[in-house]
């Protein structure tokens, strides 16, 4: 369902599966009990085995880069695998291999390299997301768990209307939603929107609106949908904040909408982009206007819906005498 209309008014302030690409080979023998393996180009060389019974590697190439998929060059995470030759592979692109070693082009089989396994239990990585600003470091298998949920991560698209699966950063995702879904975009931290829909009976499920508004130096993403809650259908507007949720707890937002003598105001915390739409809007948190109060408000005969949302945005700021929490208004 579209709307027939909406003023806006801002206030002044693929990789084939046959031919997997090989990168940076590596050859790992199971045989690890021999005081040498002969490999192509890494010269490592396995002194005798520890009472662990893990053998000590010394190299003159990085460990963590003999942990490197050669194929789509991530770090192996157990189990890793191996052919007969002891070229080394991760678990998802062996599963694209269709069980033939990309290397030489044998036979993969379901053969573990299970010496590489036990010298990844005894590093320590860097975060992936280091090169843009994460300075963490973690025992190899706790990497993929910081990473799931570090604050450096990319942001997925917040546009609400598709399935969109760009991410990235905040600046572009900024220009993507300007200049690949033609979202509104204003400046500043009051806003006054009006939505018109001629058939207000008309409630779908794919109801999208989104302005994009800027200010304190921060973008904020205003929703406004319709949607069947239960065998009613509703209304609701909502803010979400372009960052992580530690941050947006700096900002506070207000919603109104009334008309015919009455309103209706909504007070809140942004929620982070962090939250996908959908989760936002099923916990109904943000203002939630029901039809037969949105007809009320549009007054007429009830015919139209002709809803007014007004609101701001208010950064909270400490107060330095009592400690509280002072309102930062944007003028």
């Amino acid at each position: 369902m579209e709307l027939d209309s909406i003023e806006c008014v801002s206030s002044s302030d693929g990789v084939d599966d046959d031919e997997i690409p090989l990168h940076h080979p590596h050859i790992i023998h199971s045989q690890y009990s021999s005081s040498k393996i002969p490999n192509n180009n890494n010269n490592i060389n396995i002194s005798s085995s520890n009472n662990d019974g893990v053998a000590a590697i010394h190299s003159t190439t990085s460990v963590h880069e003999l942990l490197e998929c050669p194929v789509c060059t991530n770090s192996m995470y157990p189990p890793i695998h191996q052919c007969h030759n002891g070229h080394t592979i991760c678990s998802t692109c062996k599963a694209r291999a269709h069980n033939r070693c990309p290397t030489c082009r044998q036979e993969l089989g379901d053969i573990r390299c299970l010496a590489l396994e036990k010298v990844a239990e005894s590093l320590e990585l860097p975060c992936k997301y280091g090169s843009v600003g994460c300075p963490e470091i973690f025992p190899y298998y706790s990497k993929l768990k910081h990473e799931l949920v570090c604050n450096f991560r990319p942001y997925n698209c917040p546009y609400a209307g598709s399935e969109c699966s760009v991410v990235g950063d905040i600046p572009y995702l900024v220009a993507h939603l300007r200049d690949d879904h033609k979202v509104d975009m204003h400046s500043g931290c009051t806003f006054n929107h009006r939505y018109v829909k001629s058939n207000p009976r008309e409630v779908e499920n794919a109801t999208w609106m989104l302005t994009v508004f800027n200010c304190f130096g921060q973008c904020f993403c205003l929703h406004f949908e319709a949607f069947q809650l239960g065998t009613a259908p509703v209304y609701m507007a909502f803010l979400r904040f372009m960052g992580d949720e530690m941050e947006a707890r700096n900002y506070s937002y207000s919603l109104e909408v009334g008309g015919n003598g009455r309103k209706l105001t909504w007070e809140g915390t942004p929620r982070s982009i962090r939250d996908s739409h959908r989760k936002v809007r099923d916990s109904h948190d943000g203002l939630v206007i029901q039809r037969n109060m949105a007809l009320f408000f549009s007054g007429g005969e009830r015919k139209e819906l002709k809803l007014r949302v007004t609101g701001r945005i208010w950064k909270e700021q400490q107060n330095p005498e009592g400690g509280a929490c002072m309102p930062n208004l944007c003028t």
